[in-house]
């Protein structure tokens, strides 16, 4: 089937040229939800709208994209309820399969400072900077203007690209992220967020504890946490994030994390009891030391 012819309602053909574009769909809502599954449930629902549908589409690429993207836009503003301004709207945009350029991947470090973003901005940032959207594929996505989208990702840039106070808080996050995949046994993304060289080690409390003395490698070390920590906390030790197994509302063992350059570098058990002493419990929420709370 012809992309470019219009789509009749109803046609039962476009369903073909659906899963031929799913793979560009399920890459474009995993870049601005960072979320794979919720890529997928996402694209899910742009072809249940699309089979629902009694209009006449002329591109079914452009309407598919413009869709999806809508949608990932929808659920980070219901992530992130941040008030947006009122801006314009505008009618038609190019074809922006004729645009997409799709990136390998959005790093890790770059992921946290995304998730700081308001939900126009931060779309706005990936459709043009990561897919090499035009400004006005852009505006009509988000209901407003070139010059506003064009607004929005000039904005997000600036927030990605200059330091902010804000910045150093990106360990906290990439804790959480590393954590938060090992319980949901997301492979791929530890990875993502293990520098290549990256090592576990323990302390002779933690070994006694039965942790493993030694671990080196990104791979072997997501092998290892995949699928496991289930029952580590968010925790502090001293002013530093990390993640602890409680036994009997106490710290047993820490997970202490070295993170560099917005990847996990190290990680060493301890369980030592004078180390033991400086955890405390956190909120997976709270990024401030000063917040901190002792059970």
């Amino acid at each position: 089937m012809d992309a470019r012819r219009p789509v009749e309602p109803g046609e039962a053909a476009f369903q073909g040229e659906f899963e031929r574009e799913r793979p560009r769909l399920v890459a474009l809502a995993s870049r601005v939800l960072a979320d794979a599954s919720e890529a997928e449930d996402v694209v899910q629902q742009a072809w249940l709208r699309l089979h629902g549908t009694d209009t006449e589409i002329d591109s079914l690429p452009a309407w598919l994209t413009t869709v999806t993207t809508r949608l990932c836009l929808d659920r980070l503003r219901a992530r992130t309820p941040v008030p947006v301004e009122e801006i314009d709207v505008v009618a038609t945009a190019p074809d922006p399969a004729d645009q997409v350029v799709l990136a390998d991947s959005v790093g890790v470090a770059l992921q946290v400072v995304l998730d700081r973003l308001t939900p126009g901005e931060r779309v706005a940032f990936v459709l043009h900077d990561t897919f090499g959207f035009e400004f006005a594929t852009i505006a009509a996505v988000l209901d407003t203007t070139p010059a506003a989208a064009r607004k929005l990702a000039s904005r997000a840039r600036a927030k990605v690209t200059q330091p902010a106070p804000e910045d150093a808080l990106a360990d906290w996050e990439v804790v959480d992220a590393f954590m938060a995949a090992a319980r949901e046994a997301d492979f791929d993304r530890l990875l993502r967020l293990l520098a290549p060289d990256a090592e576990v080690t323990a302390d002779d409390a933690a070994l006694l504890a039965g942790t493993p003395a030694s671990i080196r490698g990104r791979r072997a070390i997501a092998e290892f946490f995949n699928g496991s920590a289930q029952a580590a906390l968010p925790v502090y030790v001293g002013d530093r994030p990390g993640a602890a197994w409680f036994h009997r509302g106490a710290a047993a063992v820490l997970f202490d994390f070295t993170v560099l350059g917005g990847l996990v570098a190290r990680i060493t058990f301890r369980a030592e009891p004078e180390v033991l002493a400086q955890v405390a419990r956190r909120e997976a929420t709270q990024r401030k030391p000063t917040e901190r709370k002792r059970p």
